[in-house]
C-alpha cells in the first residue's frame, strides 16, 4: 500500500546554515528544474551528509533535513528495522549508529537518475534511488528534498536499506551456479545431490524454520541463496495446505502486482486476485524451483537452547515417525503473523446440539438450503464465510461484535496500491523500496484523505450498510486512516468487500451489531442484548491470538516470556518484534501477507546472516 502524494514540508528549514548546510542549485523563480539540475542536487546533499557524518558534526547534519523530516533504516547503519521524526532526531541518530562504523558512500544508479516532480504541493520535490555502500555491505537509499526556497534543498524522507552482505551476495543473476558440476570426476548425479541436502543427513541447518507458508518459504530462499543452509518443517502433508485448508471461497484481496514470492514472479497471465489452492499448487512448485530444504509431515518436539553455544536442540517427528533431534543456530518461527485460533469460553457450548467451530478450520459449505448458520464475527473470514453460505442457500445471521471498516475491492485496492503495484508500474525491486521508503506513521496519514476519497466511491455502499444497522466505526473525515491503520495496529478489523456488504444490504445476509454471544442454548445461542438466535451450525469468526502465544505453545515459557507482543507499531513506528530481534537469542517470528513476507524476509535473512558472520550480535 503506497502514498497517492506527497503533503507539504510543514516547517521551512532555518535561514543561515553554515557548515552542512543545503544544496542552493539557483534558478529563476517559475522555472523547472532541469534533469541536471537534480542530479547536481543530490550531489551537493549526500556530500554535504557524508562529510557531516565523518566529523561527528550534529548540527550539520540536522541543517540537511527539513523539520518534519523522516528517516528509515533497515538495517544498514542500525543493524535493526528503525524509524526517526525530526531533523533533531535524525541527526542524533546518524551520528550515534555511524560512529565506529565503516564510512559510507553513495554511487548514482546507472538505470536510475534523480527526477524532478513540479506538481506536488509545497513545491518542487526532487527523488533519487541511490547505491549506498560501506566496507561490508552494499544497499540502497531513496532521497526526497525539498526546494525551502532561500535556505536550499533538505532532506523530506530519507531511506537507507541494506541489500547484500559483501562476500554473501545471493547465488543469483550473475552469480548464479552453472549446474554442470555432474561432469566432473567423481561426481554423484543432480538429483541425488540435491536428496542429501535436504535429509540433513550429515550435517545440521544454520536454521531451522517452523512453518512452510508463503513467509516460512520466503525466508527459506532468502537464506539459501545467501549460503546458509536452511530446513523448513510444515506439519501438513503437503505444502499449500494451509491454504488448501481454508473455506472453499477463499481468494486473496490484494492484487498480483504485489503478492510476488522472492527470486520468483508470478506469469504474466496469473489473475489479479489468487484463489486459494491456485496459490497452493505455486507454493508447492516454488519449493522445487527454488530447490528449498523442506520436510512435510513433520512435527515439532521438545526444544532448548544452550546460551553458552548459542545453539538449539530441537526434536523432530517426520512423516514416516522417524524421531530426529536437530543442532541449529537460529529458530524462525513462521507459522503466520498471527497464533492460534481465539476461540471464547461461552457458556452452554457443550450443550449445544447443532455444530460449533471456528473459522480456521471451515472447508465447506455443503449444507442444505434452510440450513440456519450464525457466524460471529464480521471481519474478512466472518464475511466471506456468511456470504458462501448464503450463496449456497442457507438462513445466515451475522453477529457483529464491535464495529468492522468496510472498503469495496473495486475502489479500495486501486486506491491503496496506486500506480506502484499495477498492471505497468516500476520494476518490483523499485517498486518495494518505493513503499518501503515511507515510514509507517507517515503512511498512515496519508491513508485518512485516502480513506475520504474510498469512502466517497462507496458511498451507496456505506449507506446502505449503516440502514441495515451494521456498524462501520469511520472516524470523522480526515480523521480515520481506514485499513491501513486497523490492518498496522490490530492485523484486523475490515472488510474488504467482494459482494458480501450487498447481501446484507439486501436483507439476504441478517445483521445482528453490538451485541456479541452471552450463552449457547440447545438450540442456538442468546446474545448479550437477550435477543435468541436459533441455529444449525455456529462458526466462530473470532480472530487469532498473538503469535508470541504460538511461540509460547511450541516453545514454551521459557522462550514466549523473553520475547514481546508481535504486530502494532511500537514508539518510532515500526511493527513490534517481528522481523527483528525477538528479545530471546536466535529466536525469529516471521509472517504476513506475500508482499511483506517478500519485504522482509531480506531483513531477517540479513540479520542472520550478520551474526553468523560476526557483523552484528
Amino acid at each position: 500500500m503506497t502514498p497517492a502524494s506527497h503533503p507539504p514540508t510543514k516547517t521551512p528549514c532555518r535561514p543561515g546554515s553554515r557548515a552542512g548546510s543545503c544544496p542552493r542549485v539557483m534558478r529563476s523563480p517559475g522555472t523547472m528544474v532541469k534533469s541536471q539540475d537534480a542530479v547536481e542536487i543530490v550531489d551537493e546533499w549526500t556530500t554535504a551528509l557524508l562529510a557531516a557524518l565523518a566529523t561527528q558534526n550534529e548540527q550539520a547534519v540536522a541543517a540537511l533535513f527539513v523539520e518534519d523530516s523522516w528517516w528509515r533504516d533497515l538495517l544498514s547503519v542500525t543493524w535493526d528495522l528503525r524509524t526517526f521524526h525530526g531533523a533533531r532526531p535524525i541527526a542524533s541518530g546518524l551520528i550515534a549508529a555511524s560512529a565506529g562504523s565503516p564510512a559510507l558512500r553513495f554511487e548514482a544508479r546507472e538505470d536510475e537518475r534523480p527526477v524532478i516532480d513540479s506538481s506536488v504541493p509545497g513545491g518542487d520535490m526532487v527523488e533519487a534511488f541511490l547505491r549506498l555502500l560501506s566496507d561490508t555491505w552494499s544497499g540502497t537509499a531513496v532521497l526526497r528534498l525539498r526546494d525551502t526556497g532561500a535556505d536550499g534543498w533538505k532532506a523530506w524522507t530519507f531511506l537507507t536499506a541494506m541489500d547484500e552482505i559483501k562476500g554473501h551476495e545471493t547465488t543469483t543473476l550473475t552469480r548464479r551456479p552453472l549446474g554442470n558440476d555432474v561432469h566432473e570426476s567423481g561426481a554423484l548425479p543432480w538429483h541425488i545431490q540435491r536428496e542429501d541436502r535436504r535429509a540433513f543427513t550429515s550435517s545440521d541447518p544454520t536454521v531451522l524454520v517452523v512453518g512452510g507458508g508463503q513467509g516460512g518459504l520466503s525466508i527459506a530462499a532468502q537464506l539459501e541463496t545467501r549460503g546458509v543452509s536452511t530446513l523448513v518443517i510444515e506439519k501438513n502433508p503437503r505444502i499449500g495446505d494451509n491454504w488448501r485448508n481454508r473455506y472453499e471461497s477463499l481468494v486473496l484481496h490484494d492484487p498480483v502486482w504485489a503478492d510476488h514470492l522472492p527470486f520468483v514472479e508470478f506469469p504474466e497471465s496469473w489473475p489479479i486476485y489468487s484463489p486459494k489452492n491456485k496459490l497452493a499448487d505455486w507454493l508447492e512448485g516454488y519449493v522445487s524451483a527454488l530447490d528449498l530444504n523442506v520436510w512435510t509431515g513433520t512435527t515439532l518436539g521438545p526444544s532448548s537452547f544452550d546460551a553458552a553455544t548459542d545453539t538449539w536442540t530441537v526434536e523432530v517427528t517426520e512423516a514416516d515417525g522417524t524421531v530426529r533431534t536437530l543442532r541449529p543456530r537460529h529458530v524462525v518461527l513462521a507459522t503466520g503473523a498471527v497464533g492460534g485460533p481465539m476461540i471464547p469460553k461461552i457458556p452452554g457450548m457443550d450443550t449445544f446440539a447443532g455444530q460449533v467451530h471456528h473459522s480456521s478450520t471451515e472447508t465447506t459449505v455443503d449444507v442444505a438450503p434452510g440450513t440456519r448458520i450464525v457466524v460471529v464475527g464480521a471481519c474478512n473470514s466472518g464475511h466471506d464465510i456468511a456470504q458462501a453460505y448464503c450463496l449456497a442457500g442457507a438462513d445466515v445471521t451475522m453477529v457483529q461484535r464491535s464495529a468492522t471498516y468496510v472498503m469495496s475491492q473495486k475502489h479500495g485496492i486501486p486506491a491503496l496500491f496506486g500506480s506502484v503495484y499495477s498492471e505497468g508500474g516500476p520494476p518490483l525491486w523499485k517498486a518495494d523500496l518505493i513503499n518501503s521508503s515511507y515510514p509507517y506513521p507517515l503512511l498512515l496519514e496519508f491513508a485518512k484523505p485516502q480513506t475520504v476519497a474510498i469512502a466517497k466511491m462507496d458511498a451507496d455502499l456505506i449507506a446502505g450498510l449503516e440502514a441495515a444497522g451494521f456498524n462501520l466505526g469511520i472516524g470523522p473525515a480526515g480523521e480515520d486512516d481506514g485499513l491501513m491503520g486497523r490492518a498496522l495496529r490490530r492485523a484486523g478489523g475490515y472488510y474488504i468487500d467482494v459482494g458480501c456488504s450487498q447481501l446484507i444490504i439486501d436483507g439476504k445476509i441478517k445483521i445482528r451489531s453490538g451485541s456479541g454471544v452471552r450463552e449457547f442454548t440447545t438450540t442456538g445461542v442468546v446474545l448479550e442484548d437477550g435477543t435468541t438466535l436459533d441455529a444449525d451450525v455456529v462458526v466462530l469468526a473470532t480472530g487469532f491470538a498473538n503469535m508470541r502465544e504460538t511461540a509460547r505453545d511450541l516453545f514454551g515459557d521459557a522462550v514466549a516470556d523473553r520475547c514481546g507482543d508481535v504486530w502494532d507499531l511500537d514508539d518510532e513506528g515500526e511493527l513490534k518484534t517481528i522481523w527483528r530481534q525477538s528479545g530471546h537469542p536466535r529466536f525469529w517470528f516471521m509472517g504476513g501477507s506475500l508482499l511483506a513476507a517478500r519485504v522482509h524476509s531480506k531483513y531477517l535473512a540479513l540479520q542472520i546472516l550478520g551474526m553468523e558472520t560476526a557483523q552484528v550480535s
